[in-house]
């Protein structure tokens, strides 16, 4: 049969456990805006450059190019508030 004194120990270690996670900054764990905003603007520029240009590879880069720049851009916008 368990006693109570033992619980008492596993009690207190749950709660040093939890409190040590919970004062981690979340910073170290999320990804940057930065990142998901760029490959998420890069491919939107690149099928806007496709449908518009119908499939000219100059444009399609161009495309890529602007909406991989708009997309870090705003990522940036969106970390400096974190």
């Amino acid at each position: 049969m368990a006693r109570s004194h033992h619980r008492k120990k596993h009690r207190e270690h749950v709660r040093q456990f939890r409190h040590s996670h919970d004062t981690e900054t979340p910073q170290g764990k999320t990804g940057k805006a930065v990142n998901v905003l760029m490959i998420g603007g890069a491919v939107a520029g690149l099928a806007i450059g496709f449908f518009a240009s119908e499939g000219t590879p100059l444009w399609m880069m161009t495309g890529l190019l602007a909406g991989a720049a708009a997309g870090f851009f705003a990522g940036k916008k969106i970390d400096e508030g974190k």
